[in-house]
């Protein structure tokens, strides 16, 4: 038996972050995990939100819990500039923490996955942003080429795929003992719908789905044990649910339109034991 935390899409917002490391030290999870979006935007009344903030909270939880302070696993999301990757990178040695964008961790007897690329969106800032399947972008969206980067690209973004990320990095994973940490949810679930109703650019109507082709054929394809997703805060307001099965895939969505912490609670091993807690 394990307890597992998931939080995502806090953008750096303190009251929420307070509420986490609150329930952190009183419930004693084995694991927490922050799938993307950490960072405040333009106004915050931290300069180094990560450095100044982040990481004394987490000491602080480290030693108030010493030897039951949980392992926790890190992505970044879309609205994180991915300049702040490398202050996550080199404090890994604080031990605090395991930064796993695109990389395989061990939890207890599971492998965890983390991956934080999200198809083409309306939104500027492409850091986090590749092609899905294929070089189509949906009406409204620029390519990942187009917006602007805090950091240089470190491979062809013209023509790498999320497919392609995918694939190689789950080349030698067990689906029944993996985990999966992503910010883009699954396209056409009830994890990923946009309030995009009754939208339309140059006359084209929008899809209400803004998820991910590849994750949701990855998903049905090679059947992971859990998978976790954020990015779209309204989806589950929208569809009435933040949980979705895939085959034997258990799917939580733990992003949240309203000023809530969104906490969803899950075991491992038996993943249909599973609540979300607004807190």
């Amino acid at each position: 038996m394990a307890k597992c935390f998931f939080v995502t899409d806090l953008h750096g917002r303190v009251h929420l972050y307070e509420k986490l490391f609150n329930e952190i030290v009183q419930q004693k999870p084995d694991a927490v995990f922050f799938g993307g979006d950490l960072l405040p935007g333009i106004s915050s009344d931290y300069d180094d939100f990560l450095c100044d903030f982040l990481f004394p909270g987490l000491e602080k939880i480290k030693k108030t819990l010493k030897n039951e302070y949980p392992s926790i696993f890190i992505i970044m999301g879309n609205d994180d500039p991915r300049i702040h990757e490398e202050t996550l990178k080199s404090n890994e040695n604080l031990e605090l923490y395991t930064y796993i964008h695109n990389k395989k961790a061990i939890f207890k007897d599971f492998a965890v996955y983390g991956y934080s690329f999200i198809p083409p969106t309306p939104f500027r800032l492409k850091d986090w942003e590749r092609y899905d399947v294929s070089r189509y972008v949906d009406p409204g969206c620029y390519a990942p080429a187009e917006g602007v980067h805090s950091v240089k690209p470190g491979e062809d973004i013209e023509y790498i795929t999320i497919q392609d990320h995918l694939l190689k990095l789950t080349q030698e994973m067990v689906p029944e003992k993996s985990i999966f940490l992503f910010h883009s949810p699954p396209y056409q679930t009830k994890l990923d719908r946009a309030a995009l109703d009754g939208m339309m650019v140059e006359h084209v109507p929008l899809d209400v789905h803004v998820g991910s082709i590849a994750i949701k054929r990855f998903i049905e394809e090679k059947q992971p044990l859990i998978t976790m997703h954020g990015h779209i805060h309204e989806s589950s307001s929208i569809t009435g649910e933040w949980k979705e099965i895939i085959g034997r895939t258990h799917m939580f969505s733990a992003a949240y339109d309203k000023n809530k912490l969104s906490l969803v609670i899950f075991d491992p091993h038996k993943p249909e034991n599973n609540k979300r807690e607004l807190i």
